[in-house]
């Protein structure tokens, strides 16, 4: 047995009895190839809850931190996170961007399952911000397809971001997959990166409906 399929039997029936999650269109996940999830993002634990609920194992950055850790706790933090599909990447480093995202290459081309939230951080204040192109540079560059999901309720069981989330009902919605194959070898082109990034955006919206804020979520924090 795998260490995702170990934690997924352990634990699983503990965080969805905690999280009580209600999944709406799973199918619209294919069952084999690569596949780049893109959501929204409000808690810490979004990316657990796609754990879950999701039969494919799901792979997602993560904060290089949270496996470094020291002695016992540190050794079972990364043991936990690696095991549900984190991938550390520095991102807070120079090229923190671009190791991020040919990350995300590397395990699509492999076939397998990468889940990214464009917004590129958690939302400040539970709306949806404008999406980074990377999503965009990564379904072009790929060419596998985008599921579009929203997750909702997760920033009322983890208010912040911050702290141990409290038990409650989480919704997780996906939408039909997306593909952009009418835009080969324009992965460098702006403007077909910005159209893609919005039409992966406008869906989220709709599958969420949250209010949707043309800006930049990380220039919100900090204003």
């Amino acid at each position: 047995m795998s260490r995702f399929a170990l934690i997924k039997a352990v634990l699983g029936p503990v965080m969805r009895l905690m999280f009580r999650p209600q999944v709406e269109c799973a199918e619209n996940i294919p069952g084999t190839g690569p596949v780049i999830l893109a959501g929204n993002h409000l808690t810490f634990i979004d990316s657990l809850v796609l754990s879950i609920i999701c039969e494919r194992q799901v792979s997602f950055i993560g904060k290089d931190e949270y496996v470094t850790g020291k002695g016992l706790k540190g050794r079972l933090m990364a043991w936990f996170f690696t095991g549900v599909g984190m991938v550390p990447v520095d991102r807070d480093g120079a090229n923190g961007g671009v190791a991020a995202l040919m990350t995300g290459r590397r395990i699509l081309e492999e076939g397998r399952m990468f889940a990214i939230y464009p917004e590129g951080t958690r939302s400040p204040d539970g709306r949806l911000y404008r999406g980074r192109t990377g999503i965009a540079r990564l379904t072009l560059m790929t060419d596998a397809p985008v599921v579009p999901f929203a997750v909702i309720g997760t920033d009322k069981l983890q208010p912040g971001g911050t702290g141990f989330p409290r038990p409650g009902k989480v919704r997780v919605r996906f939408g039909e997959p997306m593909e952009f194959s009418r835009y080969e070898g324009m992965d460098r082109d702006r403007y077909v990166l910005r159209a893609v990034t919005d039409s992966v955006m406008a869906e989220v919206m709709r599958l969420s409906g949250q209010e949707y804020v043309d800006m930049y979520a990380t220039k919100a924090k900090a204003a």
